[in-house]
């Protein structure tokens, strides 16, 4: 029986889920084979206080977490263990080559078996992992099996998951949340790509496969290479903005193996610009207009029920007039990353926090005004650091491909913070190609490429100058609430409109008053909490559902438009 505390709010999204393969698309387009095993759909599925399965009682839909309507399940499991089982043949063209499984997230411990073998262990909830299965395959049916246990320790990162959710606290996401999937590889494969690019080339380093390669672009011009390593210079400069989203499109042979990719050339920088401090993007000053997204779906909590969930949120913000998406304090699947390089939406990409958060310390204190604290005496725990650290590398790592990703934020409002100066000058040496927001909103050390402050509760105002790029990484927070489209009977935001035309106007005054005059005078980047509505918290520019605009598209495109002619 499902539980009752769900609730079973749905997205336009929910009636197209394919119920045989859900998610059944490509689930790695920075580096793509035709060679592709969607293992989605109906899964046998267990809850136990052990570690033993002794039978499954239930089947759940994958890749939808335990807790969402989608999935079937809706119920709290979050400290027992859950147990996943699902049987499947190998296709004839996959005798022949490597198997390698592939998890894109599974939160939090898990262990994969295969056949009755275990082989890969993972803690984390948000990053893919993989396992080389081939020796533990037969040719006929074959058992895949996973034990999953969910604490929502904060030694591991968790972002806004809780155990009672509420306010700007939501329900947890336990088990598989991302596609499960197979590929077959010659013995000799392509491991990884990594693409680092400017205004002029791209720099492709390739690890694994043979040593001879051969990069064909979509116009036809030919790269032969041997080593890991070239310079692409393409004859047709194209640069990528959200205004002019210009991919290439790429095949790298190596061997028997062949793969299909993309780039982008831009690049993301601080110059002075009439003694302002400004983040240019290729070159020139660049107002970043952009919205908190937090990736959440009523129906499917994680996931959206469709890819096309993504799309959509990103169009919409594109129609209002946007240009950036600060992805807040969670990290989707790459097809999300995809959607945003193809559609032209920038992302300011967050951490995900762990370790202990504390209303006093972390919200009310610095709210009103005490925004210097020191924060090693509270976040002192070995392991929770290590975790995190370790988290950062593999974030930035995972992401560096995707020419949307222009600016990190390592810390926010102190959550989880340590030791901010050293992880700044960590994350700035690991990728110096990008933006790195030490501390958005508060308690700020010396060193970050920008100064990033939260504005609630009070008007936008530019306050200290500063010698570093301003960003107001968090402001607005407006709430409006559209009857038949709420999660649940609770509110949380920050100005409560009861009428859509008083909540339009306030949002319209809003920019027009305080951000506009702002612009010339030094903010380079702006971020409105937020583009939907996220379960109790109602000040989203979209409900929770994504069924109703709170906004008009047209006037506030147009307010938008004014803004980006204040930039110099």
């Amino acid at each position: 029986m499902k539980d009752t505390m769900f609730p079973t709010l749905k997205t336009p999204y929910f009636d197209s889920v394919n119920k045989d393969m859900p998610w059944n698309e490509y689930p790695r387009p920075s580096m793509k084979r035709k060679s592709f095993l969607c293992l989605n759909g109906t899964w046998d599925f267990a809850i136990s206080d052990s570690e033993s399965c002794d039978s499954f009682d239930k089947t759940i839909l994958v890749p939808f977490p335990a807790e969402s309507l989608l999935s079937g399940i809706q119920a709290d499991v979050v400290g027992k263990f859950i147990h996943y089982r699902r049987y499947f043949d190998l296709p004839d063209d996959f005798k022949n080559g490597r198997i390698i499984l592939h998890f894109g997230a599974v939160d939090t411990i898990c262990d994969v078996f295969v056949n009755n073998n275990h082989v890969t262990h993972h803690e984390g909830g948000y990053l893919p992992f993989s396992a080389d299965i081939t020796d533990y395959l037969t040719d006929e049916k074959n058992e895949i099996y996973l034990k999953v246990r969910d604490d929502l320790s904060d030694v591991y990162p968790y972002g806004k998951q809780t155990k009672k959710r509420g306010g700007m606290w939501y329900t947890p996401v336990s088990g598989i949340w991302q596609t499960v999937w197979a590929e077959c590889v010659p013995q000799n494969h392509i491991r990884k790509i990594k693409i680092t690019s400017d205004r002029n080339e791209a720099k492709i380093k390739v690890f694994g496969g043979e040593n001879l390669k051969k990069i064909t672009l979509d116009d036809g011009s030919v790269y032969e290479f041997s080593g890991d390593e070239i310079t692409i210079k393409p004859k047709n400069i194209r640069l990528w903005s959200p205004e002019e989203p210009n991919l290439y499109n790429f095949t790298l042979q190596s061997g028997e193996d062949l793969v299909e990719g993309y780039f982008a050339l831009r690049d993301i920088e601080i110059l002075k610009v009439n003694g302002i401090s400004r983040i240019c993007l290729n070159g020139k000053p660049y107002l970043f207009n952009g919205l908190l997204d937090q990736g959440y779906f009523p129906d499917g909590i994680f996931l959206p029920a469709t890819s096309q969930g993504y799309a959509d949120d990103i169009k919409t913000a594109k129609d209002f007039g946007f240009n950036m998406l600060r992805k807040h304090i969670k990290i989707e699947p790459e097809i999300f990353y995809y959607l945003c390089d193809k559609i032209g939406m920038v992302v300011f990409q967050d951490m995900v926090n762990n370790s202990k958060y504390s209303f006093l310390l972390d919200t009310v204190l610095p709210t009103i005004g005490l925004k210097s604290l020191s924060f090693d005496f509270r976040h002192s725990d070995k392991k929770a650091r290590e975790v995190f650290e370790a988290h950062m590398y593999e974030t930035m790592e995972h992401l560096h491909n995707f020419p949307c990703v222009l600016y990190y934020t390592v810390f926010n409002e102190g959550w989880g913070q340590f030791r901010a100066d050293d992880m700044y000058e960590k994350a700035k040496n690991y990728d110096p190609t990008r933006i790195i927001d030490a501390t958005s909103g508060w308690f700020f050390g010396k060193k970050s490429d920008v100064d990033s402050r939260h504005v609630y509760f009070k008007p936008v105002k530019l306050g200290k100058t500063s010698d570093k790029p301003i960003v107001i990484s968090e402001f607005g927070g407006y709430s409006h609430r559209v009857a038949g489209h709420l999660f649940g009977k609770n509110n949380y935001g920050y100005s409560l409109f009861e009428k859509q035309a008083e909540f339009e106007k306030s949002f319209q005054t809003l920019y027009a008053e305080e951000i506009k005059p702002l612009i010339s005078k030094g903010i380079c980047a702006l971020v409105y909490t937020q583009i939907s509505d996220v379960e109790d918290e109602t000040n989203g520019l979209t409900t929770y559902d994504r069924k109703i605009l709170k906004l008009d598209k047209k006037s506030t495109n147009d307010l938008m438009a004014s803004l980006y002619k204040e930039i110099n």
